[in-house]
């Protein structure tokens, strides 16, 4: 099993993960499994530039309401066992021309074939080419930047330059959710990471995510869990 964000995934044939930036999780002791880790910092997955770049990162990486894996199949499989070995092979050649640049492109490679011939654990298959789809990722990209300081689906639509409607209309054809529930979940999922991992005090969690009143961060985290910080955190 692979745990992640307080969830446990089954660990099976030609799976990939995908971890992000200050995402929590453990694999069980199990020496049978076998695999790869590709490990990069986010510089090599810029947030600037094409709407692919922003496609790979906030719907492969950073989706939060959906599984973070992928099932591939036996041909991809071989496709990119030769393109991790590339990297193993090119790591280890710090001096040669273009370096970063290649292991930019090799990456880069791997992601883009996974997004073509991936089948996400579950949630709803997202296309660079469909207009609520893309905004929804933009919209998952705004909140990975500004959940600790906007709360509302009218200060996400407005960055977005949308109505709150459509953004609204394009968040539930890509995921069958609101906005409202996704900035929630986002809120709340960043509130037990801290609970747990680690030594902040219940107002100051609340105060980092943007809460004036710790009293209402309270009663929001009960809300949307069942249970006080403080239990969530002694459980």
């Amino acid at each position: 099993m692979h745990y992640v964000d307080f969830k446990e995934y089954p660990v099976t044939d030609n799976t990939v993960f995908f971890i992000s930036p200050g995402q929590i999780h453990y694999f069980e002791d199990n020496r049978s499994v076998e695999g790869s880790i590709i490990h990069f910092n986010e510089s090599f997955l810029s947030d600037e530039g094409s709407s692919e770049n922003v496609f790979l990162k906030y719907n492969v990486f950073n989706a939060f309401d959906a599984a973070p894996y992928y099932h591939i199949k036996s041909e991809s499989a071989e496709r990119l066992d030769f393109l991790v070995r590339e990297m193993e092979t090119e790591a280890v050649h710090e001096g040669l021309f273009a370096h970063k640049d290649m292991l930019k492109y090799l990456i880069k490679m791997f992601l883009i074939h996974i997004q073509r011939t991936g089948e996400r654990g579950h949630g709803i298959p997202l296309c660079i080419n469909n207009a609520a789809n893309r905004t929804f990722v933009r919209f998952r990209q705004m909140l990975e930047h500004h959940y600790r300081t906007m709360h509302t689906v009218k200060e996400y639509a407005g960055h977005l330059n949308v109505s709150s409607k459509t953004l609204t209309n394009c968040v539930y054809e890509s995921s069958h959710s609101t906005p409202l529930a996704l900035i929630n979940e986002r809120i709340v999922l960043e509130a037990k990471r801290q609970l747990l991992h680690s030594s902040l005090k219940v107002k100051e969690i609340a105060f980092q995510l943007g809460f004036e009143d710790p009293s209402y961060f309270v009663k929001f985290f009960k809300r949307h869990t069942g249970c006080l910080p403080a239990e969530f955190r002694e459980q």
